[in-house]
């Protein structure tokens, strides 16, 4: 028996499609579409007079969402003169603006690059040299970080929009005064030449629009993610790699999710890949109502727009929903009309698990995906009785194998690498041959996750091959932390490791050997914060007279994290 499983670059048999639901297909289509494009056009004329987004209390149609997403296409094209395939960085929160800019890119036959909006301006400057972006969207609450650096980048255009720029227009003056001169969220900027969101719609709808010759194999996104030496790389995803995606989700969860009636709440950025890819676009091909969350972390103001809207799905990670669960008033909301929750980026907890179940009724339906998998790998079948602590099982249309050191696939249940195929897998970094083939063999992607599978085919984590730090969904990379902390100049060695919180599922500790006897925690990290964004900024110092190493010298994270790891008493 054990022979199949060992023959050398065989999956596993899909032993998981005995155990799918029965309505789940083994196959998908990931060509319904010819693009992206196409998916918005027919899903705009299907839904026209229906909600597709909400802000703050703002509703935009499927029918306004046409136009102007239409109208910034050709502004990109006839005055910026962009042709297909430049790339468009995009740089803010949930707001209308991003479905808008997002759309309009796509449907300029352009490619987005998703910038997360807290970066750094050393972050931000790499990723807009590295992507080669030579226009960018951005809420003016983080232009003064973009000017910079925008001089020593590629960047000839820049689009401005406030915050409350796509909201009625008494409420827009107010909202933009409230965060300007109330809050103080906007620092002081000088980016001259830039153009602001709303005269490009104006100028926009009376261009001529060129719908692009857009194929499916066409690069739709360049998804920045972390890399094991510190430096984002840019996953290149096709059209086809997203509406694969889409549509394995949707085979997945397809029974219950109804065409044109889905109330999705959205409060994970949209930049990022699975807000990205499930509530974005698989709600848009729905026709659902999506709820756009632009400050998540205001949990007040959150549960009171949870509560004037009657949601049927809510996807998170676990921080997000233990940090609803520890909410008062969110107890009381009514969840009569909820179907679909759904957690990814992090593990959710088995008691956050335990609890969203009997305040709701629903299971929180765990999966696991890479930026690379655009991203959903496996998830937990919709008709699971309790919290599996699984990551699920692969989505129709995916293989994949455990694999050890060698290249041979382990026999069943034990742990090894997980490999993964299928059509949402990236075509490869973007302009990064080596780092490319380093995780692409035959067209297998090697995860870098340690796994074990078990006979239905249920995926468990059991550890990270990689040294990745996931604080709260976000991959931290502790190369990136060490040279930070390696260019203070009273830092002699360092080293940053993940340990468990409570909070975030991990934090950041890092353990630093002096140089100077001078150097105290309060100093390490004011240098931390201006260099790194805040998820990254080590939670834990820890000043020590040596660190472990290797015989040749190279510092051993492992045997720092087991040491940081309560004892297995």
């Amino acid at each position: 028996m054990e022979k199949q499983y060992i023959n050398r670059g065989e999956p596993l048999n899909k032993v998981w499609l005995k155990r799918y639901p029965a309505d789940v297909p083994a196959e998908i289509n990931a060509d319904r579409y010819t693009s992206l494009v196409d998916l918005v056009e027919q899903a705009t004329q299907r839904y026209a007079d229906q909600t597709a987004f909400i802000n703050m209390g703002q509703p935009l149609t499927y029918r306004q969402l046409e136009q102007k997403s239409r109208a910034f296409a050709a502004y990109l094209q006839s005055s910026l003169g962009l042709k297909k395939g430049d790339r468009v960085a995009l740089m803010m929160p949930n707001l209308l603006q991003y479905p808008v800019a997002l759309f309009g890119v796509l449907r300029a036959g352009m490619v987005v690059v998703n910038v997360n909006p807290l970066y750094t301006p050393r972050e931000l400057k790499h990723q807009l040299n590295d992507s080669g972006a030579s226009a960018i969207v951005i809420v003016s609450n983080f232009a003064h970080t973009l000017e910079k650096v925008v001089a020593e980048t590629a960047v000839k255009h820049v689009i401005l929009t406030r915050l409350g720029d796509q909201l009625r227009p008494v409420k827009a003056t107010l909202v933009n005064f409230v965060v300007k001169y109330i809050k103080k969220m906007v620092p002081k900027y000088h980016l001259p030449g830039a153009v602001s969101f709303r005269h490009v719609l104006q100028q926009g709808e009376s261009m001529p629009y060129q719908r692009p010759d857009v194929s499916n194999d066409d690069l739709a996104f360049l998804q920045y993610t972390g890399g094991t030496t510190g430096i984002a790389k840019g996953a290149m995803l096709t059209h086809r790699n997203m509406q694969a995606n889409l549509e394995q989700t949707k085979a997945t969860y397809g029974k219950l999710l109804r065409d044109g009636k889905e109330n999705v709440v959205t409060a994970l950025p949209l930049y990022h890949i699975f807000a990205l890819t499930v509530n974005c676009l698989l709600f848009l091909e729905l026709g659902g109502q999506n709820l756009l969350i632009t400050n998540p972390r205001d949990i007040p103001g959150f549960v009171k727009s949870l509560s004037k809207f009657p949601f049927t799905a809510i996807t998170g990670v676990n921080t997000l929903f233990n940090a609803l669960l520890n909410d008062a008033q969110f107890n009381k909301l009514d969840f009569s009309t909820l179907r679909l929750s759904a957690g990814g980026g992090m593990a959710v907890q088995k008691a956050v698990a335990e609890r969203w179940e009997k305040l709701t009724g629903h299971y929180l339906l765990e999966g696991y995906g890479l930026t690379e998998c655009s991203p959903l790998v496996s998830v937990n079948p919709y008709d699971i009785t309790e919290h599996t602590g699984s990551i699920g099982l692969p989505v129709p249309s995916t293989d994949v194998r455990v694999v050890d050191d060698q290249g041979n696939d382990v026999v069943p249940g034990e742990p090894g690498e997980l490999w993964i195929r299928g059509p949402q897998v990236m075509a490869g970094y973007w302009q990064r041959p080596d780092a490319t083939e380093e995780v692409l063999k035959n067209g297998w992607l090697l995860s870098g996750d340690i796994v074990t599978v078990d006979a239905q085919g249920f995926i468990r984590i059991v550890d990270r091959k990689k040294d990745m730090i996931l604080v709260s969904g976000f991959n931290v990379y502790p190369n990136e932390i060490e040279d930070v902390l390696m260019q203070h100049p009273k830092v002699r060695e360092a080293a940053a490791i993940g340990v468990p919180s409570d909070l975030s599922g991990e934090a950041v500790k890092v353990c630093i050997v002096k140089k100077d006897a001078s150097l105290t925690k309060e100093e390490l990290l004011d240098h931390c914060r201006r260099q790194l964004t805040g998820y990254k900024v080590p939670k834990i110092i820890e000043f020590r007279d040596e660190l472990p190493k290797s015989n040749v010298g190279k510092i051993l994270r492992r045997e720092l994290r087991d040491e940081a790891r309560p004892s297995a008493s």
